[in-house]
This record gives C-alpha cells, structure tokens and sequence, in this order.
C-alpha cells in the first residue's frame, strides 16, 4: 500500500467563518471580532487560493470542489473528516460531532471524483452512528499508516474506540489506541483530533509524545512507529499551538515528496527538527492564519488525500 498520494480533494469555502457547534471541544479557534464575517470569508478564499496554487506548483494534482452557501458548512474547508478514500476503491463516510458538520458530505463530490475517471468499488458508510452520539471523524481522529496497516487514534469525544475497532476492521488496519491531552487554562483536555499532534510519513514520523500523559501509552505508540522504521521527532505542546503536529506528506511531479504545513507551523519548528525533517523530504508550507483562527484547522484537516485508482 502506498502511504503518499499525488491527488488530494480540497474543498473551497464560500461562507467560512469560526463554527459554534465545533468549539466546545476544539480549543484551538479563536474569535476574531475585529473582522467582519464576509472580510473572514475573503481572507480564507485567499489563503485556500494562494495554498492550491503552492500545492500544484511542485505537481500535486488538486481536485477543487466549490462549497454551497446552503446549507450552511462554516467548516467545509477541512473535508478530511467526512470522508476517506482507499487504494481497493473503498470510500469511507464518517459520523461528525458537529451537526452543522453532517452536511459537508455530498454525493456530488464523490461523483465528480468518478467523472474525472476514478473507481469507487464500495461506500462504507458509518454516519448512523451520529443517531447513537458516537463520532469518529475520520482522517482527522485516525492517522493512517497505510503502508504498514495501522490505525493510530487518540480517543476523544470525536474519536469513538468500538467504532475505530470497526473501522479497523472492515479495512484491515491494526488500531493503535491512546489518550492524548493539552492543557487549556491549567487543565489536561483531550485533544480532539489525532492529527494535531502527530503525521506520519513514508520514512519518518512527527509526534507530540508529551501530550500522551499515560507513560505506558506513549511508550508503545513511539515503539509502534520506531519498529516500522520511523524516524521519530518529537514536537513540544508549545508547537502545536501553532499546528505543528497538522501536517501531511504529499508527493509531487518528479517523484519528489513535500511535507506540507502553515507558515506557523514551519516558523515554529526548529532548525535541528528541519534539518531532520529535510532528510526524508521537502517542506511546503502556506500562510493560514485565518482558516487556523477561526476553524481551528490546519493544512492537513484541508486535504483529502485520494487514493482510489484511475477507471
């Protein structure tokens, strides 16, 4: 299996702006109240823009899909929690935490993926479990290491460890399970999606392991990916403030690989973890500023990476 795709879906915001429903648990949006809704919206197009451009500069192939302004998506920008997609033509459909969030799953998207010649052999879809108050919000509440068929999920609120098992399941990956954690006014919260505190790539790993307060936890996921050849780095709780752990390996024209983040990851990280990181890949980073203030996103939650084979 293929861990890096040169084919992502990205979705283009047409009404952004910070979402209620998905604060109560995301801690890491923010209320910008000296900008006036449309100036967000605006603000956000422009980065998405800039951000496509960058991507297919270095020849990744991106699928632009235009938002609806109904329903109401604010965070339709980041369509890797509604859905996945598999090399064997499987597509996943995930249940989402978030009611305002449910609709940001469109038949017509996957369509449109088939229309440009990609095979979907079956659609897994696990939404009912939203009727049951049981979420797991895909590429964002599981990392996958597709190459070595492991899930790894951090359970929170919208990251369900009965559902995860299923999912591991039905597409044959072994779950990694743990807690990880943040401190929010001097208390330890969950993080809610795994994926702001690790990424794994073909030949490396980056992993926040502070945020995993269980030492037997956090000795066996940094284990699980040193046994399959990783080259750990370790990023501080500090750096993911600024969404260093949100970032996803991508591959270019050439054969080239890019690791992708924000600006404000990049500028967080230090020269000893680029160095590092520069060995297995180059990095790509885009100026987010806006869609990390209010979504509470970053460069990896806006990339749906498509794996699925052409007809």
């Amino acid at each position: 299996m293929k861990q890096i795709t040169d084919t992502i879906l990205m979705i283009r915001p047409v009404a952004f702006r910070m979402n209620e429903q998905t604060a109560v648990n995301n801690y890491y949006q923010k209320v910008l109240d000296n900008l006036l809704p449309e100036t967000v919206n605006a603000k956000a197009q422009q980065e998405f823009d800039a951000f496509v451009q960058k991507l297919e500069s270095v020849g990744v192939n991106v699928i632009v899909v235009e938002d609806t302004v109904s329903p109401d998506t604010p965070d339709s920008v980041f369509p890797n929690n509604w859905v996945s997609f598999h090399q064997n033509g499987d597509v996943a459909l995930y249940p989402m935490f978030a009611e305002n969030r449910r609709s940001e799953r469109r038949e017509d998207i996957l369509e449109l993926l088939e229309d440009k010649g990609f095979a979907i052999e079956n659609i897994i879809d696990y939404t009912s479990a939203e009727e049951e108050g049981i979420f797991l919000e895909g590429t964002g509440s599981i990392v996958l290491d597709r190459a070595n068929g492991k899930a790894y999920c951090a359970l929170s609120p919208r990251a369900d460890e009965e559902l995860l098992i299923e999912f591991c399941e039905d597409f044959e990956f072994t779950p990694i399970i743990f807690e990880a954690f943040q401190t929010v006014n001097g208390e330890r919260m969950h993080i809610y999606h795994t994926n702001v505190m690790m990424c794994i790539g073909e030949t490396f790993a980056v992993i926040c392991a502070d945020c995993i307060d269980d030492k037997k936890e956090r000795k066996m996921v940094l284990s699980s990916l040193r046994e399959d050849g990783k080259e750990v780095i370790l990023l501080t709780e500090e750096q993911l403030n600024h969404f260093a752990g949100n970032m996803l390996q991508v591959k270019g024209s050439n054969n080239k690989s890019y690791l992708v983040m924000s600006a404000s990851a990049y500028q967080s990280l230090t020269a000893e973890q680029v160095a590092k990181l520069e060995k297995h890949t180059e990095i790509l980073s885009a100026n987010l500023d806006i869609i990390e203030a209010c979504g509470g996103g970053s460069a990896r939650c806006m990339m749906a990476e498509v794996f699925l084979q052409k007809q």
